[in-house]
This record gives C-alpha cells, sequence and structure tokens, in this order.
C-alpha cells in the first residue's frame, strides 16, 4: 500500500511540474497577442468552464458559510494576485530570473507550514532545498542572464508569497471538502477576483492569431486546472513542505520546453544547473520506509 501511494505522489508531482514547466513557453506565446491582464482572465474564464464541465460529473460538497471567506483569499491569492503579479513581472524580468524568483515559493510554504501547522521539514529537507535553489540559479547563470533590481522583481516575489499562501493553508480545506471541490472553488474565486480585467477582452480576442489563443486554452485547462488538482492531491497526503519542495524542478524543464518549443536552446551550464536541482529535490522529498498506518488517503 505504501509503495502505491507513493508511486500515486510520484505520479502527481510529475503531472504539476511538467504542465507548470510548459506554461512559461505558452504565456510567452500569449503575451504576443494578450496584454498580462487579459491573458490572465482569458486563461482563467477557459479554466473555470472546464472545471465547471468537470463539476457535472462530481458530487462537490457545497462550502460551509464559515469557510467562504478563506476560499475566497486563498482563491485571490493563489489564482489573481500570482497570476496577475507574475504576467506583469515578466514585463521587465526575464524569463529566466523570474524563474529563479518564483522557485522561493516552496521555501515561503515550507516557513509558513512550519509556523501555523507545524510541519518539520527537517535538516535534510532544508539542506536539499538550499542545493536545489543553488542549482536554479545556475541554470540562470547558464542563460548568460543578470539580476538587476526592477519593479519586476518585487511583483514576482510578491506572486511567490502568493502562492505559497496558497499552498501552506489549502491542507485542512482539502481534507475537509476533497481536491477537486477546493481546486474549483478556489479557480472560480480567483476567477472572480479577476473580473475587472473583461473590459476589452472581447477585442483583443477577436484580434489575436487563432495559435496564440489556442495557447492560451492549453494554458487554462493544463497549468490553471489539471496542474494545481495534481499538486493539490499531493499536499493534502505529504503537507505543503514536501509536496512544493519538487517544484524546483520547474524551470529546469521550462529550459527545454522552451527550446522545443521556441527554439531557446539550454547551454550545458544551464544542463549542469538541472543536475543539481534534481539532486536537491531528491535529497530534500526521498522520504524513509513509513508504516501503513501512517499513510494518508485523499480522493478527489
Amino acid at each position: 500500500m505504501f509503495h502505491h501511494v507513493r508511486s500515486r505522489i510520484f505520479a502527481a508531482h510529475a503531472i504539476s511540474i511538467l504542465l507548470w514547466a510548459s506554461a512559461f513557453a505558452g504565456i510567452r506565446v500569449g503575451l504576443q497577442a494578450y496584454s498580462p491582464e487579459h491573458l490572465s482572465l482569458l486563461r482563467f474564464l477557459i479554466g473555470s468552464l472546464f472545471l465547471g464541465i468537470l463539476a457535472l460529473f462530481f458530487r462537490i460538497r457545497l462550502p460551509e458559510l464559515k469557510d467562504v471567506p478563506a476560499i475566497l483569499m486563498l482563491g485571490g491569492l493563489g489564482f489573481a494576485v500570482y497570476h496577475t503579479a507574475l504576467n506583469y513581472g515578466e514585463m521587465t524580468v526575464s524569463a529566466g530570473v523570474a524563474s529563479l524568483l518564483v522557485t522561493t515559493t516552496p521555501i515561503f510554504s515550507a516557513l509558513l507550514a512550519l509556523l501555523f501547522f507545524r510541519e518539520h521539514f527537517g535538516v535534510r529537507g532544508w539542506f536539499g532545498a538550499l542545493i536545489s535553489f543553488l542549482g536554479v540559479a545556475i541554470c540562470t547563470i547558464g542563460t548568460g542572464e543578470t539580476l538587476q533590481i526592477t519593479d519586476g522583481i518585487f511583483l514576482i516575489l510578491l506572486a511567490a508569497i502568493s502562492e505559497s499562501i496558497y499552498f501552506a493553508f489549502q491542507k485542512p480545506f482539502v481534507e475537509k471538502y476533497g481536491v477537486f471541490a477546493f481546486t474549483a472553488y478556489t479557480l472560480w474565486a480567483g476567477t472572480l477576483c479577476m473580473l475587472f480585467f473583461l473590459p476589452g477582452l472581447g477585442t483583443a480576442i477577436a484580434q489575436a492569431p487563432w495559435d496564440v489563443t489556442l495557447s492560451v486554452v492549453y494554458l487554462g485547462i493544463f497549468p490553471s486546472v489539471v496542474a494545481y488538482l495534481s499538486l493539490a492531491y499531493v499536499t493534502s497526503v505529504v503537507g505543503a513542505s514536501e509536496a512544493t519542495t519538487s517544484l524546483y524542478m520547474t524551470p529546469v524543464l521550462a529550459f527545454l520546453i522552451a527550446w522545443v518549443w521556441l527554439g531557446e536552446g539550454p547551454t550545458l551550464v544551464t544542463m549542469a544547473g538541472g543536475v543539481v536541482t534534481l539532486v536537491g529535490v531528491l535529497l530534500a522529498t526521498m522520504k524513509p520506509r513509513l508504516s501503513s498506518g501512517t499513510v494518508k488517503h485523499q480522493t478527489f
């Protein structure tokens, strides 16, 4: 049973990392025809519609009235603030440096989980996180990019903090409502917060090339819905600290996907940084064998 659950956790990790890594290239394509705010709104309108269709096949428990403010707050932070701030931040910060800054999310998540939920990451976990962060830094150096203080840096750090709050505080709600219901309610809440970006969206859609809009559709379904569902499942089983540490792999795969999709090839230094990142992730996330009584079971 232990190996079965760990296999599901690994698969969910892999799905989240791969889809979020592909989002970097997808965003680059989307920004060719859409403004940052229109890209965010259209992406999550599509995601909300997709979740609404899926909801027809799931029995979703309605949230209790006392939980609605928290769900609205988490949805606003994890979706509206994170994605809008990230889009605006990347207007002045390169993709490589942005990916490095976003990898502070697991560190913020682990700190919040420690302070509020007493989730102990352990010495090996923190050491692995530091190695992973070093690996991502090497990847960024390998692109020939430098870190300069701009407003975009603070916007991306704001995005990372917002996302870490979403990850750190989602666990009790995921356990209460289930992975699918929690993800649906928070994504819908985040989309609601972005509706003030609606003016001009119809014109932007009409003027955008079809392949750019198709990229936004991809972003709305896969990185915006499937990836969040996958990581919410992992968080419900192992907690925010371990669940988010593997996200250090996202920038490494983002470079590779950009190579295939956009023709932006990684350097040898970038690939070396990827190896360092992988070592750190394995060190931080590999756990000793648990007894069957300690394994949690979570369903959608």
